[in-house]
C-alpha cells in the first residue's frame, strides 16, 4: 500500500521504510527507521528525500539491538514500534526481550511484528506484553503486543 510514495529508482526488494514514510504522510510527528544494511538504509533516505520527510525521521544504520542502547539514552517511548526483521531468525525476541524492560516501550506503545506464518510467539507470555491481535495475510502476518 506505501509504493507510490517510494522512490521509484529503487529495487523493489530494497523499498525499505513504507510502513514509517506512511504514517509520516498521515500525520506522525517523527519517526525512527533502523536498518542494518547500508543500501536498504541509503533507500530508505532516498525514500524520504523522494517524499519530502526527511526533516521529521531519523536513519539509523545500525543492528537493531545497538540501535535500542542508543536510543535508550533519549528515555522517550514510542507510541508505535514495527519490525520487519528476517523471517526465521528470531531477532523480535532478542528485541521484545529488551523492550520489556526498556523506556522505549510504556503502557501506549503498541508493537507490531511482522513474521512469516510459521513463527509463533508462546514465549510473549513469558514477558510484561500480550498479544491483542494477529493479522494473517498470504505469505506473512502482524502480531501486535502491547503491556500487560
Amino acid at each position: 500500500f506505501c509504493q507510490r510514495t517510494l522512490h521509484p529508482g529503487c529495487r523493489k526488494e530494497n523499498q525499505s521504510g513504507g510502513i514509517g514514510i506512511e504514517a509520516l504522510s498521515r500525520g506522525a510527528s517523527q519517526a525512527v527507521f533502523v536498518e542494518q544494511n547500508r543500501k536498504a538504509a541509503a533507500c530508505i533516505e532516498e525514500n524520504l528525500n523522494h517524499t519530502h520527510l526527511r526533516e521529521k525521521a531519523v536513519v539509523m544504520s545500525k543492528d537493531v539491538m545497538t540501535a535500542l542502547r542508543i536510543l535508550e539514552d533519549k528515555k522517550q517511548a514510542f507510541a508505535y514500534i514495527f519490525m520487519d526483521p528476517p523471517y526465521g531468525k528470531l531477532l523480535e525476541k532478542e528485541a521484545v526481550l529488551y523492550l520489556d524492560g526498556s523506556v522505549l516501550c510504556d503502557e501506549n506503545t503498541t508493537i507490531i511484528i511482522e513474521s512469516d506464518l510459521d513463527t509463533e510467539f508462546s514465549w510473549v507470555m513469558d514477558t510484561g506484553f500480550t498479544i491483542t491481535k494477529e493479522k494473517i495475510y498470504k505469505t506473512n502476518k502482524h502480531t501486535f503486543l502491547q503491556r500487560k
